[in-house]
């Protein structure tokens, strides 16, 4: 099968991870015991995810002319990820993100979005060609959202499908427009919860069916332990995820995104696809750091096999 192209248009940022007993609260110092330094930042983390799951991946984003964004364009380019469209900022610094995690595996982040915030429209015309050329445009929320309309507007141009990963979450109704239309939507609990202002204790169908009332074709709405639901029309199913051992949860949904982003691309069932995408997460969040936990194709067909019991 010929490699899906898939356009990534998004954030990088460097991540500097330090590894804590537990995480402090307001006012509190802890101690830690390492500093690890990856590449990071939703867009690359998903671009990342996807060349290692089996796409040939091309990377719309912005970069600062210093030692974090030419360590990010060379860890893209050691992925064999097309760079051409990642554009250096003189005036802003690359996007850095501050990242502490717990021996749970659960994780606190604050990001510095540096050049990022520089992504424009102009930006996403200039790589037009490559949006026209994709089988599957992929998006992220730590960019401008006018620039993330400009993708959608042209992607649905060229009759390419959208996938949005809507995170972090806006405000309530602030995606209305966005929303109307999208191909796929990738959100977590907390992310469809924000996205609706849904009342506490609604359960994942319920949000899942209001996303695709509010308009999105195909919701993948993931539960972490308990699942994937799926909602397309009037038909919700939840898709059961491997149960491992966590180690570290952070870019564990930008590797479900990612994974996903092939396997819709690819022309899976939608089950299928959110099984792959799921046992992609899992084998993630058994390794440190965003992007070197990212698993590549061949494991990630072998947990799915023995996932799904063949």
């Amino acid at each position: 099968m010929a490699r899906p192209r898939i356009v990534v248009i998004g954030s990088s940022n460097t991540d500097l991870t330090v590894v804590v007993e537990r995480l402090p609260v307001p006012g509190e110092t802890v101690m830690g015991e390492k500093l690890m330094r990856a590449g990071g930042g939703k867009g690359a983390n998903q671009a990342v995810a996807a060349a290692r799951a089996g796409a040939d991946v091309a990377f719309v984003g912005k970069v600062g002319d210093d030692e974090f964004g030419r360590a990010t364009l060379e860890n893209l380019r050691r992925e064999h990820i097309n760079t051409q469209y990642v554009g250096i900022e003189e005036q802003s610094p690359s996007g850095v993100a501050l990242i502490m995690v717990d021996k749970k595996g659960e994780n606190s982040i604050a990001v510095a979005p540096g050049a990022n915030s520089r992504l424009s429209p102009a930006d996403v015309k200039a790589a037009e060609g490559a949006i026209r050329q994709a089988g599957l445009v992929l998006l992220q929320l730590e960019i401008p959202l006018e620039t993330v309309e400009a993708a959608v507007a042209t992607a649905r141009g060229a009759g390419v499908p959208v996938l949005l990963n809507p995170a972090p979450a806006p405000p309530p109704g602030s995606l209305a427009g966005l929303l109307r239309g999208m191909d796929y939507l990738t959100p977590n609990m907390g992310e469809a919860a924000r996205l609706l202002g849904a009342p506490a204790g609604e359960s994942p169908e319920s949000m899942a069916r209001r996303l695709v009332q509010a308009g999105v074709r195909t919701v993948f709405l993931t539960v972490g332990a308990d699942g994937v639901y799926i909602c397309a029309g009037d038909e919700c199913m939840r898709v059961s995820v491997p149960r491992v051992r966590v180690v570290d949860t952070v870019g564990a949904g930008d590797c479900f995104t990612g994974a996903l982003s092939v396997a819709l691309a690819e022309g899976m069932p939608l089950r299928t696809a959110a099984s792959f995408a799921a046992c992609a997460a899992a084998l993630s969040v058994q390794a440190e750091g965003a992007q070197p936990s990212l698993p590549m194709r061949a494991a990630i067909d072998r947990m799915l096999k023995e996932h799904s019991g063949s």
